[in-house]
Formats: C-alpha cells, sequence, structure tokens
C-alpha cells in the first residue's frame, strides 16, 4: 500500500553498539537493540519494519539484537480470524459481564497484574486524553451485555487457574501503565489444587465392584436415547422417522448447541435493561510518528494511530494504545485505574482488541492479524503471550513466520533460535543494491550513491549499510535516511 500522495518517512539512524539495563533479568548491560528516530512514518513502512523485526516506543523504533542480547524478543501475532478463546480468556470475559449485568466483584482479587517491566519500552510514549467534558454521547460505543441468567448459567467452567503474577508496575497519575500491552499472566493454581492428596483410609477408597461415577449430563442423555430408542417411530412436523433417525437429529443438535464460543459471543451481546454497569469506548486520533491515512479499501477509521478509551458509568478506567495497519493491529500499551484491576483489564483488552481486528477485516480484507509486541521465552512471566492461539513467532534471520508450536521446543534448548529449518534460506528482503538507498540531506532527496560523492569528511558507508541491511531493501528505498 503505498503512502497516497502522502509525505515519506523520515528516520534518523543511530547504531546499536551500546548495552543498557534490561527490564526482564535486570543485567546492567545486557540489553542490546539497534534503534532510530522517526520524525515521521508511514503505515506500509511500519508495516513492513515489525514483518523484520522492529517495534515504536513512541517515535523512537528499535530492533533487538537477537544473537547479543541478554533476553532476545521474537516478534510475535496472533492470527485473529482463527482465534480461539481458552478457558482462562472465557473466565475473563464472563467476569466483565457478570460485574456489568448484576455488579458482581469476584471474592478473591489479584493484587496486581503483571506487566512488562521493561521501562525503557514506554519511556518515549506521549500520552493524553480527552477529559470527561470533552466527549459527546455521540461518540461513545455501549458494550452489550448478555441478560443476567445466561451469564450465570455459563459461568460452569470450575478448576480453573487463578490469573494472578507479580510484576513490576509503572504508575502515571491514576493510572497503570502496560509496556507492549503486557496482558496479566496465568499463574499457579490455587493451594488446593497444588495440595498433595493423601491415600484413603482403608475402608473408604471406591468400591471397585461397583461401576465408576458418571456425570449426571452423561446419564440424562443416554436416558433420552434410551427412550427414543424403546419407540420404534416417532412423527416430527408430521413426518414419520425411525428412531435411529431421531438419535442423529438429537446428537446432530446437541453438537450444534455445544459448538465452542467465539470471542464475539462474550463481546457484542445485548445489553439488559437493568444492567448495573454500563462500560462503553470510543476512539481518537492520537500523537504518533504514524502518518494517518485513508484508503478505498481500508476500515472506515483509517489507519495510523489510535487511543481506545474504555468508559465505565462515565468514569474513563482505561486507555490503550492501537496502531492500524495495512495487515494488522498492532498492541502498543495500556493504561488502567487500578482501582479496575479486579476486572483482568490488559486481558479484557487484549480480548476486545482481537474482535477488533476481525471486524476491521471485514472492510479491510488484507487486515487480519494481531500483533502483541514481542514473545521473550528466556523470561517465563512473559510466556502468556503463546497463550493467545494459534500464534506465529518472526524468525530473526529469514524474517518468515513459523507456527509457535514449532518453534517452543526449539527455544527450551537455546534462547537464540533461527526457526527457519531450511538452512540455504535466505532473507529475501535483504539489501543488494546500496547506491539505492534515499538520502535526505540538505532538505534536498538523493539515492546514497549520488550522496557519497558529495559527502565530505570520513566515510559513513558502514552506518548506511546496518541500516539498509535491518530495514530491508524495500523500506531502504522508500524511507528517507536523514543525514546531516
Amino acid at each position: 500500500m503505498a503512502a497516497a500522495g502522502g509525505s515519506p518517512s523520515i528516520v534518523e539512524y543511530f547504531g546499536g553498539e551500546d548495552g543498557y539495563r534490561c527490564g526482564y533479568c535486570k543485567n546492567e548491560t545486557g540489553n542490546l537493540s539497534h534503534g532510530m528516530w522517526a520524525h515521521s512514518m508511514t503505515v506500509q513502512d511500519y508495516q513492513d519494519l515489525i514483518d523484520r523485526g522492529w517495534r515504536r516506543s513512541g517515535k523512537y523504533v528499535y530492533k533487538p539484537i537477537m544473537n547479543q542480547t541478554c533476553c532476545p524478543q521474537y516478534t510475535i501475532r496472533c492470527q485473529a480470524l482463527h482465534f480461539q478463546t481458552s478457558k482462562s480468556h472465557k473466565k475473563v470475559l464472563k467476569k466483565m459481564l457478570k460485574f456489568l449485568s448484576k455488579g458482581d466483584v469476584p471474592k478473591v482479587v489479584s493484587e496486581e497484574e503483571p506487566m512488562d517491566s521493561h521501562i525503557e519500552d514506554v519511556g518515549a510514549c506521549d500520552f493524553a486524553y480527552k477529559g470527561e467534558s470533552h466527549v459527546s454521547q455521540s461518540e461513545l460505543t455501549p458494550l452489550g451485555v448478555d441478560h443476567a441468567e445466561r451469564v450465570e448459567n455459563e459461568d460452569q467452567d470450575t478448576g480453573e487457574k487463578k490469573e494472578e503474577g507479580n510484576v513490576q508496575k509503572v504508575e502515571s497519575d491514576s493510572l497503570r501503565l502496560y509496556a507492549d500491552k503486557e496482558t496479566p499472566v496465568p499463574g499457579e493454581p490455587s493451594r488446593s489444587a497444588k495440595g498433595v492428596h493423601a491415600p484413603p483410609k482403608p475402608g473408604k477408597g471406591a468400591d471397585l465392584s461397583k461401576p465408576p461415577c458418571r456425570k449426571a449430563k452423561d446419564i440424562r442423555k443416554e436416558r433420552k436415547l434410551q427412550k427414543l430408542l424403546q419407540n420404534q417411530t416417532c412423527t416430527v412436523e408430521g413426518s414419520q422417522l425411525q428412531a435411529a433417525d431421531q438419535v442423529f437429529l438429537l446428537q446432530n443438535s446437541k453438537s450444534k448447541t455445544n459448538q465452542p464460543k467465539t470471542i464475539e459471543d462474550f463481546v457484542f451481546v445485548s445489553l439488559p435493561d437493568d444492567a448495573q454497569h454500563k462500560l462503553e469506548f470510543t476512539r481518537f486520533l492520537c500523537d504518533s510518528p504514524l502518518e494517518a491515512e485513508n484508503a478505498p479499501n481500508g476500515p472506515e477509521c483509517g489507519y495510523g494511530s489510535f487511543h481506545q478509551q474504555y468508559w465505565l458509568d462515565g468514569k474513563i478506567i482505561a486507555v490503550g494504545v492501537i496502531d492500524i495497519l495495512p495487515y494488522c493491529v498492532s498492541s502498543v500499551y495500556l493504561y488502567y485505574d487500578p482501582d479496575y484491576s479486579f476486572l483482568s483489564l490488559g486481558v479484557y483488552s487484549a480480548l476486545r482488541e482481537i474482535a477488533f481486528t476481525r471486524q476491521l477485516h471485514e472492510k479491510a480484507p488484507d487486515l487480519c492479524f494481531y500483533y502483541m509486541g514481542f514473545y521473550i521465552h528466556s523470561c517465563p512471566k512473559m510466556r502468556y503471550k503463546g497463550q493467545y492461539r494459534p500464534s506465529d513467532l518472526l524468525c530473526p534471520e529469514t524474517y518468515i513466520w513459523t507456527p509457535i508450536e514449532q518453534c517452543l521446543p526449539l527455544l527450551e534448548h537455546s534462547k537464540y533460535c533461527r526457526f527457519n529449518q531450511d538452512g540455504k534460506a535466505v532473507d529475501e528482503g535483504r539489501i543488494k543494491e546500496l547506491g539505492r538507498v534515499r538520502v535526505l540531506h540538505k532538505r534536498t532527496v538523493m539515492p546514497y550513491s549520488v550522496y557519497k560523492k558529495r559527502r565530505k569528511g570520513p566515510s559513513d558507508e558502514a552506518s548506511v549499510q546496518q541500516y539498509a541491511s535491518l530495514v530491508g531493501q524495500t523500506c531502504s528505498e522508500r524511507m528517507l535516511l536523514f543525514r546531516s
């Protein structure tokens, strides 16, 4: 997707020789990355950059030096169109529905919501949001909630792990900040689940002469089937069906009703008249190096960076920042009011953004992925991103996407891995002609081959070569590399 007559990206490359403190393992100099300042950037260029392992924090765009940094950070994307909610995800969604519809607050509330403790990633972000008085009701989109009894009936998943954890937080006024949209980490099972069961005392154990216990649901289903089989024929809407056919219909209908619920079944449901709370959303363009764009085959809101505001009963409780790009929604970070941490707003907002990605796909067919930043396998509390399935990790050498299931065994043996198992495969987007790199020098755009001849002083070819190899041939020919 071209910039449609817009201004080109202008970047200033800084290299990446010096190490700095790692927010994951706390190594004082182990975090190594290349960096550049984006004076402006098109959404297509940023899409291509994140597909080569880059990531933005405000206007600073950085790429970890994967084979040297202490905690390799692999770009991860979720296939939003095929996303399947896990039990823990459903638990968060049901918790929100029950709170909105009936005002229920969980009895056991996690003291903290885990986040990425890598503070440096969010230092350059510019955060601002409209106050209540600046938002009209017409800008708010209500969140629907299903009837209370349906919510109560669905909340039958027992034995799920509590989503708790202890990770460092950043506070900004009364709102907490999640770097790279770090959502809560599924924690340890409850104490009762971890306890070791004592062996049964003599005479108190199971009677092996009796059949094992069965679920009441299975018993009811079997009785119903037996009753149908006792009647050789039965009438359905005036037609005669053999008992076997009737059994088939019953089983078929049961399988339909037992279909797993989609994320939309939880997010986009109707709100009862007597709901205790009202959750609404509004979206605004926000300050970012990304140039806002609109395209005929793009989403109605356009491409660019947006604040997604979460309003509860007229009070703003969370603000998420997302980048809407040609092929994906990229989650940047989330602010939330700590008074509402019991709602697991990190997980909930991630699920909302996946649902939003699926909505955008209906208007923009190419937009079908949800990017959650980096997956860091060497940091156990950061592995939760791999639970949003199906997901892929980016090969740090060939920039080919690989299903995460194939990557995990490799990462168990080495924290740095090449995921592409084809030894002959190379980076197809690698730099081939250095002279074609576009340069901005003294307000004049020129290819590097021309700039090199005009330049006075020591050669900067090594730096330009490094920059071009990291951004790739396509971006190096579109973006303008600022040279003083």
